[in-house]
């Protein structure tokens, strides 16, 4: 028996939503009995990211007897797996040990004026308070940092730890190792399908296919999964999709790369707007400013450049002048590298320029270098002439730098020079391009605190559903600053863990 609900994608502009979508369509199946489910769990879990995983860890120290996380790759992590291990959080011991003077108020300010006053406050400001235990919870599963903080784009002080292998995985490992010391049961290979409501609409339960295989939609077998204590979503973006994209914001079409895994492609989000999820600020889809069109994916260009923008110059070819604030939050920084192109309007990507003996101290210069996506340089010169570049502009540019790194102030842009401190742009020099990629889905579904998925008509939760991470929508508004993915992903994560079981 299948239950006809509200349509809720012809709402709020997202009408467009059915139309470029391949994924086989979603209904909520009606389950009276307990006969029906194949499988029961207390809490059933889609998505083994960030907050899939720390929704799982917390469930289970809150009482629940058993927990399955269900994920559609063949490896677990997702999407998560493999972004750039930063992990923003004030009041931390390593700011203590720099002597870095932050607070959560001061967090949450730098991440509303990123939002361009349209992000939820109650939310940031729930995130940047536990931050700090989230972080503490990666540690204790056995994640490990680089002993040093990073003050990324937009953030007015150094708060933001990395993974010491530079990327997500060096949490996610950790936490995938915890949640089955936990108890809790993983299985890949599971595509999730659409809810099971009970007569009083309550999430009950999933359908998913076992032993699914991605691109091969009918492969594997459907079951009927029973939560007896709750659904929690933790699917992620949408980035890969990009017809549901392009219907956002049409300049995302086939011609942007993007750095997300191919599963990021927005199931769990759509079958929530069918239940009557509220959509919210769906258009705000983030580009990477640090990223290289030299290479596919995330690759090693982006976290080389998060590290290196606070002691580099980016330059536009066509001038050999600066162009933007290299820390300048997100959005600021794609949109200054979208308008560097040639006289026939085509893309003409900008470099950035470090000098070699600061860019080798992260650990993707030697890759970078190696797999010929940076070049080394022993002069300004051989970089002029490399990317065509009037070379008495770019002379006078970086030395024009260079005084402001001595005076400690840029005049030209406004960037916080308090990491370049020193760090004067020298021979020999290392260069990348730059041209963004979609990256960060900003919309999703509307969650509270507690997060609970609201309904679009009542206000209230959906009752059996919560969601955490990407597939959520609203927290960072227009635009969201680096390294605060991990800790939203975390903080929701653990709150709907916690909440599933106070139900």
């Amino acid at each position: 028996m299948i239950m006809e609900r509200r349509n809720f994608l012809k709402m709020a502009g997202v009408g467009a939503i059915t139309l470029s979508t391949a994924p086989a369509a979603f209904s909520a199946s009606v389950c009276d009995t307990e006969a029906t489910f194949d499988k029961t769990y207390d809490v059933v879990i889609i998505g083994s990211g960030f907050a899939g995983l720390s929704a799982a860890i917390e469930a289970k120290r809150h009482g629940a007897k058993d927990v399955i996380i269900y994920e559609k790759l063949s490896m677990f992590g997702g999407n998560s797996a493999i972004n750039g291990g930063l992990f923003a959080a004030p009041n931390t011991p390593m700011q203590a040990k720099e002597g870095v003077n932050d607070s959560i108020e001061t967090m949450v300010q730098d991440q509303l004026a990123a939002g361009r006053g349209i992000a939820d406050e109650a939310l940031l400001r729930h995130v940047a308070t536990h931050a700090a235990e989230a972080l503490q919870l990666t540690i204790d599963a056995g994640a490990e940092y680089h002993p040093y903080l990073q003050q990324l784009g937009g953030h007015s002080v150094a708060r933001t730890y990395q993974t010491s292998v530079s990327c997500g995985a060096g949490i996610t490992q950790p936490l995938l190792k915890l949640a089955r010391k936990e108890g809790a049961v993983t299985q890949n290979r599971a595509k999730f399908e659409g809810f099971i409501v009970n007569a009083n609409n309550e999430v009950v339960g999933v359908n998913i296919r076992e032993g699914y295989y991605f691109g091969k939609e009918d492969s594997g077998k459907v079951i009927k999964v029973n939560a007896n204590r709750g659904v929690i979503m933790a699917t992620g973006g949408f980035a890969q999709n990009i017809k549901l994209r392009m219907a956002q914001d049409p300049t995302l079409n086939h011609e942007v790369g993007c750095t997300n895994v191919e599963g990021s492609t927005g199931e769990g989000m759509l079958a929530m707007f069918k239940l009557g999820a509220v959509p919210v600020h769906l258009a705000h889809i983030q580009s990477g400013p640090w990223a290289s069109p030299d290479e596919g994916g995330f690759g090693y260009v982006s976290n080389y450049s998060i590290y290196n923008f606070p002691h580099s110059v980016a330059i536009n070819c066509a001038t050999g002048k600066r162009f933007m604030d290299e820390i300048a939050d997100r959005k600021t920084r794609a949109d200054a590298q979208l308008k560097c192109r040639d006289a026939q309007g085509n893309p003409r990507p900008p470099i950035m320029i470090t000098s070699y003996e600061h860019a080798s101290q992260h650990p993707n210069c030697k890759k970078v270098l190696k797999y010929n996506v940076g070049w080394k340089f022993d002069s300004l010169k051989e970089i002029a002439e490399r990317f065509d570049i009037p070379l008495q502009a770019l002379e006078r540019q970086v030395d024009e730098y260079n005084g402001y790194v001595k005076a400690g102030k840029d005049p030209q842009f406004g960037k916080i020079m308090d990491m370049a401190k020193d760090k004067y742009i020298k021979a020999p020099y290392t260069v990348v391009r730059l041209w963004p990629k979609a990256h960060y889905c900003q919309g999703g579904v509307q969650v509270n605190s507690q997060a609970e998925v609201l309904d679009s008509m009542s206000g209230e939760q959906i009752k059996g559903l919560f969601a955490a991470g990407e597939v959520t929508g609203g927290i960072h508004g227009v635009s969201r600053l680096g390294s605060c993915s991990i800790p939203e992903c975390m903080v929701m994560g653990m709150t709907a863990g916690r909440n599933v079981m106070k139900g």
